[in-house]
């Protein structure tokens, strides 16, 4: 896989999503979890998507039980949770690991694109965050503790 676009995710409801679907787009891809002390990020990545969806951004988020089992639902649980807890508009995908021999695909891509500190491509937590321009490249790597609105400079550069 050479491209962003190459890959095709499974939403939370069960259905193939191509992210062909998002050429065009700026992305912001998150591993998320719902029981977690970053959960509240929810929030502002729902603010986001509000302010910008129609300017071309789409959050994609991406939940994961790897880190202290903090998101031990079913896709269907966290996908209620999400809508109903923070009105979650933006897709949310099925529960996937994202480090380790079981890694997703896509995110064993996001690690190489933009390696954390000293060069590391594990995933230190939950809620780290990868901005991906409008061609599909891979721009950023953000850690959990940069909040959605710590970002938002970067995403809206990104969208001209």
């Amino acid at each position: 896989m050479t491209s962003i676009y190459d890959f095709t995710c499974k939403t939370s409801k069960g259905q193939a999503k191509t992210l062909k679907d998002y050429a065009g787009k700026v992305l912001l891809i998150v591993n998320t979890a719902s029981k977690c002390g970053l959960t509240p990020q929810f929030e502002g990545l729902e603010a986001l998507h509000d302010r910008y969806a129609a300017k071309g951004l789409a959050i994609l988020g991406f939940p994961c039980n790897q880190f202290g089992h903090q998101d031990p639902g079913s896709d269907a649980e966290i996908l209620e949770f999400c809508q109903l807890k923070y009105d979650v508009k933006f897709p949310m995908f099925a529960k996937i690991e994202v480090n380790g021999a079981g890694a997703d695909p896509l995110y064993r891509y996001l690690k190489k694109e933009a390696p954390g500190l000293l060069g590391s491509e594990a995933i230190k937590w939950n809620f780290t965050k990868f901005l991906v321009d409008r061609e599909g490249n891979v721009v950023e790597r953000f850690a959990p503790t940069d909040t959605p609105e710590s970002i938002e400079k970067k995403i809206v550069a990104l969208l001209g």
